[in-house]
């Protein structure tokens, strides 16, 4: 079995699973939804401009939305003992790591496809010609934050309280992603030219690849323990 063939057959397991019972992607929408309603609620859009405020709504919800997917995951693999069936599995386990990340990267992309027209809706807001800079903003930060969750969760699955004890973890890790994401949403959705915001996207792609890189190398060990 070929690596890639590995990694794509472990994203398609996640997935073929949530396609039979459709409750992860349900359950992050809802929560992604209840997010914006409560933020529409709490402040009054008709005042605050949205591009001030609503970057960091809008990743806010994504972030606690890609908690759930993640911790989902991973539950699933605890539920069933299926940790043990992966550690005798005959595949390279960075091919399961990275499988999981795309998984997680899909899910996560299917809430915020849904998400941002809502948002745009719901706060009155109109998107300028950056909004296929947008979208690239979106999928860089959303494989940052997929990446070190997925690791993360790995590390916490066999513990108790892995729930908890994940986002404890995460959050912190999450921080240079998520500050970089709402950076780079808030200068596009203002129109700004692409020197005002590069070194937040630089940022990006260099937590992606460092994290990326740095799992792959420890995950035997984190899966292990």
């Amino acid at each position: 079995m070929t690596y890639l063939r590995a990694v794509l057959l472990v994203a398609e397991k996640d997935l073929k699973v949530e396609l039979r019972s459709r409750e992860q992607v349900v359950t992050l929408l809802f929560f992604a939804l209840l997010v914006l309603v409560v933020f529409n609620f709490a402040f009054d859009f008709t005042v605050i401009d949205f591009v001030t405020l609503g970057p960091g709504v809008l990743w806010v919800a994504f972030i606690f939305s890609g908690v759930l997917a993640i911790s989902r995951s991973f539950q699933i693999e605890r539920e069933q003992d299926r940790i043990q069936g992966i550690l005798l599995a005959p595949i390279d386990r960075s091919a399961f790591y990275l499988g999981k990340v795309a998984a997680t990267v899909l899910f996560m992309a299917a809430v915020e496809t849904i998400l941002v027209p809502v948002a745009v809706v719901m706060f009155n807001f109109r998107f300028n010609s950056q909004t296929a800079l947008v979208v690239l903003a979106f999928i860089l930060n959303t494989i940052g934050f997929a990446a070190v969750g997925t690791l993360f969760a790995a590390m916490t699955t066999s513990t108790r309280r892995a729930e908890l004890l994940l986002p404890l973890l995460l959050f912190p890790a999450a921080v240079p992603v998520a500050l970089a994401a709402v950076k780079t949403t808030t200068h596009l959705l203002a129109g700004h030219p692409f020197a005002a915001y590069s070194h937040w996207v630089l940022m990006s792609a260099a937590y992606d690849v460092i994290f990326l890189a740095a799992a792959v190398l420890l995950f035997d060990e984190a899966l292990e323990e």
